[in-house]
């Protein structure tokens, strides 16, 4: 650990951490160009030979930037897609960010750190940077936006140049420092450890995005939505928006593990996978696979759903246009199961229904997400916590589907439990409460 990184953790003060010197390099997760066609003709493509711990350059910083010190990240799918190097290998991306401008052209490099979660320490902050101050407790919002394009200020996801950092980015969040503009920052929740923070802005801003927001389903009391993977890092967040804004959770779960915790988390009607039977991309089979989910939810909650909460992409989206009621929503952010998607169009077009697509959050939306985080209304859906030596392990965790809710990394944070700095808070809330699928 190199002197400024000893003094975050040893919580020097402010005046310590602006003398200390920048290291040069720093140790990140990061992929090698060198390595895109390794998994060309492959059968079992283990993320573990693709994703190395290893010192990196450290990067100037632009002035609309700060330096953060990253105390804990965590593992998003996003990572898997990178490791693969699958649909395309991440460095197109930066390939095209860097011919942007200067600035730009530091992160079209040779390596690619990965990482699109963090929290943490800010040790430095850029000539232009205003609202933020070395020795703030941060956490990351993933949109990396443009500023200077009109869209963006009617809403930063819509720019042509917005980005996932650390995705479409370089400098990302699994590493001992990461690279951060201003517009991402959030004020760390101060009941939180660390590890807790830092898995909380991709999946619980997009979640929020995707009901909550006038952009997504703009789910209303007494809504019906079915939530997919409702134990996982983007369904357990779902899962608390519908029941803390007074909609019926629904979800699906793959396991008897899963279904306990679902039914913790608030959801009213639980249901198996296997309860569906055979699930299939053949737009006939979908169809009966559909008219058996909806038996279950009618008999269930007395409804269609009025909302479907979709992320999985091939297997589910044609069951998810045929079960969501007379005008309801399906909004979808992903597909993890694959991209091209059959659906009988008639159950859309002639029960009126709505496909919307969601991509992460804005700023604004990440700050309220951020603001029920911070009073408590949201919890952190961390279920276990590697060391980062260990980061390969965590993300194939995640590519074998071996994991529950959010998977943690610990980066310059040497034990997971620390960074609380309001225990009456945390108290007031509750342990139980805030680690509502930790695996102990």
């Amino acid at each position: 650990m190199d002197e400024l990184a000893e003094a975050v953790v040893s919580g020097a003060a402010v005046e310590t951490l602006e003398r200390i010197p920048v290291p040069s390099e720093y140790t990140a997760a990061h992929l090698r160009i060198e390595d895109v066609e390794m998994f060309s003709g492959v059968a079992d493509k283990d993320i573990r030979k693709s994703i190395h711990l290893g010192k990196v350059p450290m990067p100037e910083l632009a002035p609309d930037e700060v330096l953060i010190a990253v105390m804990a990240s965590a593992m998003n799918y996003n990572t898997v897609w990178s490791a693969l190097f699958e649909p395309l290998p991440t460095f197109n991306f930066l390939r095209s960010y860097g011919k942007r401008d200067a600035w730009a052209s530091r992160h079209d490099r040779d390596y690619h750190v990965l990482g699109s979660d963090a929290a943490g320490v800010i040790v430095r902050v850029g000539a232009g940077v205003r609202n933020w101050r070395v020795g703030d407790h941060v956490v990351v919002a993933t949109a990396h936006v443009d500023d200077q394009d009109p869209i963006s200020h009617h809403d930063g996801m819509m720019g042509a140049e917005q980005r996932a950092w650390g995705f479409e980015t370089n400098f990302g969040g699994l590493a001992d420092y990461a690279v951060v503009r201003a517009s991402q920052l959030l004020p760390k929740a101060t009941q939180l450890t660390w590890e807790e923070a830092a898995c909380n802005p991709l999946c619980a801003g997009t979640a929020y995005r995707m009901l909550i927001s006038e952009r997504g389903a703009n789910m209303r009391q007494g809504d019906i939505v079915l939530i997919w993977g409702a134990t996982g890092g983007l369904g357990g967040y779902a899962v608390q928006f519908v029941r803390n804004g007074g909609g019926i959770p629904v979800g699906i779960v793959s396991s008897d593990e899963k279904a306990d915790i679902a039914r913790r988390l608030g959801c009213e009607l639980v249901i198996d996978r296997r309860e569906i039977g055979e699930i299939s991309a053949d737009p006939a089979a979908t169809v009966q696979a559909g008219k058996r989910l909806g038996k279950i939810i009618r008999q269930g909650v007395g409804e269609d759903p009025h909302i479907v909460f979709e992320h999985v992409g091939r297997d589910t989206f044609g069951i998810s246009v045929f079960v969501a009621g007379r005008g309801g929503t399906v909004v979808t952010c992903g597909s993890s199961t694959g991209y091209d998607h059959n659906f009988d169009n008639r159950y859309l077009w002639m029960r009126l229904k709505r496909i919307i697509g969601s991509h992460g959050a804005n700023l604004y939306e990440q700050w309220q997400t951020n603001r029920l985080i911070q009073r408590g209304s949201i919890q952190p859906m961390l279920s276990e916590t590697y060391a980062l030596r260990d980061v390969a392990e965590a993300a194939r965790a995640i590519q074998k589907n071996a994991h529950i809710g959010k998977v943690g990394v610990l980066c310059l944070a040497p034990t997971a439990g620390l960074g609380v700095t309001d225990s009456d808070l945390r108290s007031r809330i509750g342990e139980d409460r805030i680690t509502p699928i930790t695996r102990r």
